[in-house]
């Protein structure tokens, strides 16, 4: 190549080129950066929106899952369990589960979990759905309460959850009985409620049964309702017969409660939640008017006492004034003399005391009285004749109860203590008292001399036969001899009847019917006739009843 050929091609004028360096962003660098902040983003709208990681504490995680097993509200997702591991002590598992956002206002102290699976028991049978969907676990928000995230699940599902209106109560009763959890609550036979829980109560002597009622009918409960244990078929046998009562065939398998307001004249106020009531035994014992004052007497009867029990009633007239608290043997070994001690309780203020056509209040009398034991009954009407007697209240069981009534003519008593009470006075029944009046007329009979009479009497019959032989003797000697004779005088009478009656013919013939002669021999012959007369007369008496002569005039013996 020559030299020609080695000169530069540009020419000399050309400017050199200029460097300078760019302080922006390469464009290849605006996709990852754009990336990163969306994912920035996202991140952050996910750590934003992700919910509260709880804890739930269950006795085993049967039919529970990982990142599979829901929590629902109402059908509707709310969580999802992400992990479940035993407990440190292994005596359960604990449940991870992640909640959404809009349930963290839920998650306070008392908000309660469960396990929703199938279950078949007494009184429900639920959770058949998750026989093929699986189980999962339910949830009951509550807001009231402080924030938590650690819970312990139920054993079983609730009965009552928060967002069912109504109200519940705590009814205390010395034993639980039949009742149990999911016992229905009725009101005239009509379910409102059920048991939701028992518990012992703060001392341990009895037991706090809660109970929920749905609304509206908690608005029936006030002060004055009264509830008593409606379990099973409540078969009272006692003084006045027998009576049968239950609620439904459900109460008779499950147990139950009843309730009702009876009618009363005291103020009526509406209760509160968890306000508390007592379980009465039963509907008596619930209805029954309570009185704040209570006497006690000691009764001694004479008779047997088989068939009175503690709980019988007592009455004045019929009306239930008291009843029977005990009853007692106390046998005297010095002696051996018996003895039966009543000991009765009376509530005077189921009386209406009166005096001078006013009533008197039963409470000023007492407060008016300086003895305490001491009131009207005892101080008046114990005097006048009060007293107190068995009777039977039931043929068919014998049950006995005790009966008072006013007694006039009973010799009056003075008040007597024993043991601290006063004695009341008793009479026997009027059975009693037959009793006793034919025990004493045998004892009479007995002491007669039945032997002594009985010879006595063969000895006074023997006479008789004797007597008896003697007087058909002379009877038959009267026949026999007196009667002939008797009519053969006759005879003759009247033969000389008939010559006086021709003589007085011829007088009068030869004297005239009006002389002196005349008019005695007619004297003297009316005379024989009316003789004559008697003597037949005696005549035929003793034809007809020869005894006569010994008995005298009657009609004859056959």
């Amino acid at each position: 190549m020559t030299e020609e050929n080695k000169k530069p091609l540009l020419p000399e004028s050309v400017a050199t080129a200029e460097v300078r360096t760019r302080r922006s962003l390469p464009t290849v660098w605006l996709i990852p950066l754009v990336a990163l902040i969306i994912g920035g983003w996202l991140a952050y709208r996910a750590i934003s929106e992700q919910g509260p990681l709880i804890s739930i504490r269950f006795a085993n995680a049967d039919g529970l899952e990982a990142e599979k097993t829901k929590i629902k509200f109402k059908d509707v997702s709310i969580g999802e369990i992400e992990e479940i591991k035993l407990s440190d002590q292994l005596d359960g598992v604990i449940v991870l589960a992640r909640m959404k956002k809009e349930a963290e206002q839920f998650l306070t102290d008392k908000t309660r979990f469960w396990v929703v699976r199938a279950r078949i028991s007494a009184g429900e049978v639920s959770g058949l759905g998750t026989l093929f969907s699986g189980a999962y676990i339910s949830v009951d928000p509550i807001t009231e309460g402080a924030p938590s995230r650690s819970f312990t699940g139920l054993t079983k599902p609730p009965l009552v959850t928060a967002n069912v209106p109504g109200q519940h109560y705590l009814l205390s009763t010395p034993t639980l009985g039949s009742l149990d959890i999911g016992s229905p609550v009725f009101y005239r036979q009509i379910q409102v409620g059920e048991v939701v829980d028992y518990n012992f109560d703060q001392n341990g002597e009895a037991v706090d049964v809660k109970i929920f009622i749905h609304a509206p009918h908690h608005q029936r409960i006030s002060t004055a309702t009264r509830f008593w244990n409606a379990s099973g078929i409540d078969l009272k046998l006692d003084a006045s017969g027998i009576k049968v009562d239950t609620q439904s065939l459900v109460s008779i398998f499950q147990g139950g409660i009843a309730f009702d307001t009876p009618p009363s004249l005291a103020q009526k106020t509406v209760v509160s939640e968890n306000y508390q009531f007592q379980l009465h035994p039963d509907h008596d014992a619930a209805t029954k008017k309570t009185y704040q004052v209570k006497i006690y007497y000691l009764m001694y009867f004479g008779q047997s006492v088989r068939g009175l029990a503690p709980g019988a009633s007592v009455e004045f007239r019929g009306i239930p004034i008291g009843e029977v608290i005990d009853v007692k043997l106390i046998l005297d070994m010095d002696n051996l003399s018996v003895r039966i001690p009543v000991l009765v309780m009376i509530e005077p203020e189921r009386l209406e005391f009166w005096s001078q056509g006013q009533k008197v209040n039963y409470q000023r009398i007492r407060d008016e009285t300086s003895d305490d034991q001491k009131h009207p009954m005892q101080e008046g009407l114990l005097k006048r004749g009060i007293r107190a007697q068995l009777k039977t209240g039931n043929l068919l069981t014998g049950q006995l109860y005790i009966d008072m009534d006013i007694f006039p003519e009973a010799d009056p008593v003075q008040v007597v203590y024993e043991k601290g009470y006063p004695i009341f006075p008793t009479v026997p029944t009027p059975l009693g008292q037959i009793a006793e009046d034919v025990s004493r007329v045998l004892k009479k009979i007995n002491t007669i001399p039945f032997e002594e009479l009985g010879e006595n009497l063969n000895e006074t019959i023997v006479t008789l036969k004797s007597t008896l032989r003697e007087f058909k003797k002379v009877a038959g000697s009267v026949n026999q001899q007196v009667v002939p004779n008797l009519n053969q005088t006759m005879t003759a009478l009247q033969h000389t009847m008939t010559a006086l009656q021709e003589t007085m013919s011829e007088l009068k013939s030869s004297f005239g019917t009006d002389s002196a002669l005349s008019f005695k021999a007619q004297q003297a012959l009316d005379e024989l006739t009316g003789a004559i007369r008697s003597v037949r007369s005696v005549a035929e008496q003793l034809d007809r009843n020869p005894r006569a002569l010994i008995f005298g005039r009657g009609e004859p013996t056959p």
